[in-house]
């Protein structure tokens, strides 16, 4: 159980992590065009105000999901810190069960009722529908699920779940033995 919730925290964070900087460098290509568009040709490109609005957006949703994922998000540390045993475990058990429950009914169902709303609005400039903008929050939310089914794991267990994969020469190594 331990090594599939690895592979699959593993390959989830890989994902969100270089979902993230594909966005984030699309966003400073965007903004550069925008610049010097503006300033150098004197006629700003207004598509891509709103491409970056939009992946700033989807930047925000996949960044909490890789967040909650790797345990890295804001959280108040005062109270937990100075627990220890039993006690710090059900407060952890209980915040991560509460993150659930907030993934699991506003951003991941609320986010679909969202998105499935503004189907039919369409984007001022680019045309497109809100619903594509809106349809991320779901998918963060699914990924803030499984990140927080892990979490009770390792909180419950007290067991780090972790997996990386072998090198080429470590797998060489164990079909030669």
């Amino acid at each position: 159980m331990q090594e599939i919730l690895g592979k699959i925290k593993y390959g989830m964070d890989k994902f969100l992590a270089i979902f993230c900087a594909i966005l984030l460098s699309f966003m400073t290509i965007l903004v550069l065009i925008q610049v010097i568009s503006r300033y150098v040709f004197n006629s700003p490109a207004a598509f891509t105000e709103e491409l970056v609005r939009y992946s700033l957006i989807w930047t925000g949703f996949i960044g909490a999901a890789y967040a909650f994922s790797t345990r890295e998000h804001m959280a108040l540390g005062l109270v937990k810190d100075k627990m220890t045993g039993e006690p710090k475990k059900a407060l952890m058990v209980f915040i991560d069960a509460l993150i659930l429950l907030i993934a699991i009914f506003v951003i991941t169902i609320g986010g679909f009722k969202l998105a499935m709303s503004a189907r039919m609005e369409f984007s001022a400039l680019l045309g497109v529908p809100r619903s594509l903008v809106y349809g991320i929050a779901p998918v963060s939310g699914v990924c803030i699920i499984l990140a927080q089914i892990i979490n009770l794991y390792e909180d419950l267990t007290g067991k780090t779940v972790s997996w990386a994969p072998k090198s080429k020469k470590a797998a060489a190594k164990e079909v030669e033995a």
